[in-house]
């Protein structure tokens, strides 16, 4: 299995950028599918992007379209989510996560491994 750490949290103003990052060990990555979900507090975890493994094929929940960019360099092992136009809504813990499936939105049940999770609070 995959394992993943995930880095590029913290605090930042309404309309301010943060850039995620997803580092992978393992000979395996450029095998999976990647994913990022984002669980708010009190609420359930909720798929937010998700690229293949080419990195050709891209998927992102309604609330994040025209906002987010995911994007994977498969030499580094490592899977990017660029977060822009930050609107505290997206205040929550953010995971990485390997698929065994993409689809235009990613059940819980389509993930292989998670992160740790990273925390993104976005103030008002």
């Amino acid at each position: 299995q995959v394992q993943l750490v995930e880095s590029g949290g913290g605090l930042v103003q309404a309309g301010g950028s943060l850039r995620l990052s997803c580092a992978a060990s393992g000979r395996t990555f450029s095998n999976y599918a990647m994913g990022w979900f984002r669980q708010a507090s009190g609420k359930e975890r909720e798929f937010v992007s998700g690229i293949s493994w080419s990195g050709d094929i891209t998927s992102y929940a309604d609330s994040v379209k025209g906002r987010f960019t995911i994007s994977r360099d498969n030499a580094k092992n490592t899977v990017y989510l660029q977060m822009n136009s930050l609107k505290p809504e997206d205040t929550a813990v953010y995971y990485c996560a390997a698929l065994r499936w993409l689809s235009d939105y990613v059940p819980l049940n389509a993930v292989q491994s998670w992160g740790q999770g990273t925390q993104v609070t976005v103030s008002s």
